[in-house]
């Protein structure tokens, strides 16, 4: 009796192995869901496979970390969970490293690579682009967001009714800490917008020359302690508000500024931009100055808004 050909296509998907694998156990899922799931309340880690997904994941409790098994080959694609972002994180803590997050868009205008709703997060050698918000985070004064070497294209806009979505913008936090990371071609809104009472901004840059209808490179509304320093800033042409670079309280004194160092930083304007503006414009009035900047001879180094 003649046996029926199996596909090709059959047989290379039995043999294709899943692209999720929870490195604790050796399982592998073919839904991320389902690996953050396996690892439920303890502590593990998804490896990634190469690949375009659209996929998203909520984490509700233990602790997780998200690695792409080669840096920038894992891209989640346009697939927001909860309306809110790709990754949904509400459990002890999490990592993710080496992801890109592309084309994330809601409703409400906060569509986000990451939404962290608590725990700490330490992001690593991601890329978050052409999305509505790249990092997104509620309130945990207790938790520290720490983000290195990842880089945040076209994001941001104040197109929603309830107003702008940023590169990154985090709730009261305790900490932000960002380092050796690159910000450019924003879309609207600030690039940095933190409510944490510490923030460390470090040996990043900031490229406005592309940007379109952009605010603050550096937004502090409620004012914060720790340090902006050894950052590159250009602003371009097409600005919302140019008026300032970096702004202190400028909604209000949630927290004492006067222990937050702005130093070793370089800012000017793109070429052919011919305006005047304020590097740190001070709402609070703690900081009594900065240190030692190279900065265009158009920029107003200090400045206290009153």
């Amino acid at each position: 009796m003649a046996v029926a050909a199996i596909p090709i296509a059959a047989l290379f998907a039995q043999s294709r192995p899943a692209p999720f694998t929870v490195e604790e156990t050796g399982q592998s899922f073919d839904r991320l869901q389902d690996a953050v799931n396996a690892i439920g309340d303890a502590r593990g880690t998804i490896a990634i496979a190469p690949g375009r997904y659209e996929q998203c994941a909520v984490q509700t409790g233990g602790h997780v970390s998200f690695f792409a098994m080669q840096p920038g080959s894992a891209v989640f694609d346009g697939l927001t969970c909860e309306g809110k972002a790709a990754l949904v994180l509400r459990g002890r803590g999490a990592e993710v490293s080496g992801i890109v997050f592309q084309n994330m868009r809601v409703p409400d205008f906060n569509g986000a690579g990451i939404r962290l709703e608590q725990g700490d997060l330490t992001v690593a050698e991601s890329w978050f682009r052409d999305s509505q918000q790249g990092i997104l985070t509620h309130n945990d004064p207790a938790s520290t967001l720490v983000v290195d070497r990842s880089t945040f294209t076209r994001l941001g806009t104040c197109g929603g009714a309830g107003g702008c979505a940023h590169s990154i913008y985090t709730g009261e936090y305790g900490q932000v800490r960002i380092t050796r990371s690159r910000f450019e071609e924003g879309r609207g809104g600030h690039y940095v917008k933190a409510r944490a009472a510490r923030v460390d901004i470090a040996a990043s840059s900031f490229d406005d020359s592309a940007g379109r209808q952009t605010n603050y490179m550096i937004d502090l509304p409620g004012g914060a302690s720790g340090q902006i320093t050894n950052n590159w800033f250009v602003q371009g042409q097409d600005k919302e508000n140019y008026a300032a670079f970096i702004a202190v309280a400028a909604e209000g004194r949630a927290h004492d500024s006067s222990a937050l160092t702005i130093a070793g930083n370089d800012a000017r304007f793109a070429s052919g931009v011919d305006r005047n503006s304020i590097f740190v414009a001070d709402w609070s009035g703690d900081l009594g100055g900065i240190g030692e900047n190279t900065l265009d001879p158009r920029l107003t180094p200090y400045e206290v808004i009153r």
